[in-house]
């Protein structure tokens, strides 16, 4: 709760008016000299609490809040889903996986995936020829095993 009444919002949310009411955390450079205090405070009311339930005091308060999403968090949301952020792909071994989509969806531009990544050292020989190296070059670092795939 940067904002002056967002934070003071926010400590009548958490029953820290003491610190809501602090001339000295009024505006929001006492409070960034503070944050430490401010930040413990608003730990040990979230330790209290489920995520569900923090959320509905913050949104009870007028405090804008969000739940931070874990990997898990994501796959599983449908609206993830629904928007295209999540994509189903078949790697080259053939096996299904989920991945992230292209981000912004653009209506004239939404993007696409439009491959899967290269195995390990696909690409290789075509960089080396790219800077200079010849076949021969390339097959002999393969035997020496300096390089593989490809």
């Amino acid at each position: 709760g940067n904002g002056d009444s967002i934070y003071k919002r926010l400590m009548h949310a958490i029953g820290r008016d003491d610190l809501g009411q602090d001339p000295a955390l009024a505006g929001n450079d006492g409070r960034a000299q503070r944050q430490a205090e401010i930040d413990d405070a608003i730990a040990a009311w979230t330790r209290e609490h489920s995520a569900a339930q923090v959320l509905a005091m913050l949104e009870r308060a007028q405090v804008p809040g969000g739940k931070i999403y874990t990997i898990a968090d994501i796959a599983a949301d449908p609206q993830y889903a629904a928007r295209g952020m999540i994509e189903r792909i078949t790697t080259r071994d053939g096996d299904a996986l989920h991945v992230p989509g292209v981000v912004p969806k653009l209506s004239a531009t939404p993007g696409a995936l439009r491959s899967t990544a290269p195995r390990l050292g696909e690409d290789t020989a075509a960089v080396l020829r790219d800077v200079g190296l010849t076949d021969a070059q390339i097959a002999a670092l393969r035997a020496k095993g300096v390089i593989d795939g490809g």
